[in-house]
């Protein structure tokens, strides 16, 4: 199945290496806070970004038979350019990105010792009160001018 509109223009890092997708919270300050640290450590140019709020975020959650309004999961789409792609959520998901950043994927060797349900239990718990403790935002915040390409399907003009 072809990839949605706004996907194919994305430029590749020339690693071989597959993209994997991450789709947040455009207005939350921890789902940002992610972000910035993916950002930081993505060496291999591996992660794209974009926003629960956009429609690219909608259509492929539908594919996925998911809920496109819960935003209260962040989800990755594990090589999303391929038809190998894999959708990951909630603890997951932290987990996958930790792994694939490498470095400090140790944090998620040992986080996958408990069992998934209690790793849902605390993300959920988190999730639950993330604007209250990080903030929110009145609108997505616009990446820098060096990262700009890295998000998908954020408005032109803000």
């Amino acid at each position: 199945m072809p990839m949605p509109t706004g996907q194919q223009n994305i430029q590749s890092s020339g690693s071989g290496d597959p993209k994997h997708l991450i789709l947040y919270d455009g207005l939350c300050g921890l789902c940002n806070r992610l972000n910035q640290f993916v950002l930081k450590r993505d060496g291999r140019n591996l992660f794209r970004f974009a926003p629960l709020q956009g429609s690219l975020a909608r259509q492929l959650l539908l594919r996925e038979q998911r809920d496109p309004t819960d935003l209260d999961t962040v989800y990755v789409i594990a090589n999303y350019e391929t038809a190998d792609r894999r959708l990951h959520s909630k603890a997951a998901a932290i987990l996958f990105i930790l792994g694939a950043l490498g470095g400090i994927g140790s944090i998620a060797t040992i986080a996958r010792l408990f069992p998934q349900s209690f790793l849902n239990w605390a993300y959920d718990r988190v999730a639950r009160n993330r604007y209250r403790i990080f903030g929110k935002y009145a609108a997505c915040p616009i990446p820098t001018a060096q990262t700009r390409a890295k998000f998908l399907d954020l408005p032109q003009e803000q």
